[in-house]
């Protein structure tokens, strides 16, 4: 199915081939309904999942700062390949309508399916993962709903300096109550370490270093996050960019023996050598508080197994506190429905 949003869709005269295809036409009879709001539901993978209601011209607000900041135009051509459940997928039909853009509906896959050339398009790191041999088709693909590893980061640019293609990729910051996004960060063909906000987003952090969020155009609330960050500072006078490097969430931080250890900066460094998904987790420990243990999502042989475990001990860690006291391996993590790890519940499970 293709919608054209810069010509008068008439949703009754829609036939939905698939079941996905049915959720986008409800999402559209929601969306030009009398009604002033949506439904969204969060993914879960954070907290317990929940659906609030949120004010369409908000929404609206926040495909227009998305689509001005990648310099999208009406006629341009756009992939959805997200659940719309979620808020994801919403936005990416929100910002079709705004725009006046041409819409593919792709049914949502590990590997989407692109066969021609689009302006924009949203996806997950493993989508992208599994579609590194066709994503110079994208002019402009954000990347969100997970962190982006070391290691996906440089097979993107490695796979993308051989096409000659003008594809920018950027990794998005944001979350359901952010509408989406409020914040870039572009990993081809610059590597940047900061996220960009923005504009009429104001960023701040509270006295753990956790960032805080104040835009008033998406939500009237200060939201007030677990992500620990370091902001950057301009000359106002020179610069107005506003940007912030992040360093992990609050949740995530590894109380062992007095020492706080990011868990997210150590998944990094070992993921640009063990090419698996992993998780450094604090396992509950009498004489540390927290033992540090490196989870590994892993359904190899035991011989397998011990390479890695050698991989691991043979890497250059900061210091003596990163290295795991224990490295465990499960055969499949428990994921959200939107491919996000559920550290909870491999805590549960070790």
């Amino acid at each position: 199915m293709q919608l054209d949003f810069s010509k008068n869709i008439n949703i009754q005269s829609l036939f939905p081939e698939n079941e996905f295809e049915e959720k986008v036409i409800s999402f559209l009879e929601d969306w030009f309904s009398h009604s002033e709001t949506v439904s969204v539901q969060t993914s879960g993978s954070t907290g317990i999942p929940k659906v609030f209601e949120i004010e369409k011209k908000r929404m609206l607000n926040s495909a227009k700062m998305t689509c001005d900041f990648l310099g999208l135009k009406e006629g341009d051509t756009a992939l959805l390949c997200l659940p719309v459940q979620y808020i994801s997928g919403k936005m990416m039909l929100v910002r079709a309508i705004e725009r006046k853009l041409k819409v593919i509906i792709s049914v949502p896959s590990s590997a989407p399916e692109i066969s021609e050339n689009v302006e924009f398009c949203a996806m997950t790191p493993l989508q992208v993962q599994n579609s590194l041999d066709k994503i110079h088709f994208i002019k402009n693909l954000i990347i969100g709903g997970a962190a982006v590893s070391e290691k996906l980061k440089n097979e993107i640019s490695t796979t993308l300096q051989f096409s000659n293609s003008p594809t920018r990729i950027y990794e998005t910051y944001g979350m359901s109550e952010t509408l989406s996004h409020i914040a870039l960060k572009q990993i081809s063909p610059i590597q940047e370490d900061y996220f960009t906000i923005f504009n009429d987003v104001e960023i701040s952090v509270d006295e753990r270093n956790c960032l805080k969020i104040f835009a008033p155009k998406l939500n009237p609330e200060i939201l007030q996050t677990n992500d620990i960050v370091e902001l950057m500072h301009f000359d106002s006078a020179q610069c107005d960019k506003k940007q912030f490097k992040f360093l992990g969430r609050f949740d995530n931080v590894i109380n062992s023996g007095g020492v706080k250890i990011f868990a997210e900066e150590l998944e990094n460094l070992v993921k640009k050598h063990i090419d698996k998904d992993l998780v450094f987790l604090g396992k509950p420990d009498e004489t540390l508080g927290e033992k540090l243990v490196l989870v590994i999502e892993d359904a190899s042989t035991p011989l397998s197994m011990t390479e890695i475990k050698s991989q691991i001990s043979n890497l250059k860690f900061e210091n003596k506190f990163h290295i795991p006291k224990e490295i465990l391996f499960l055969e499949k993590f428990p994921r959200a429905e939107n491919g996000k790890v559920l550290r909870i519940e491999i805590l549960k499970l070790i």
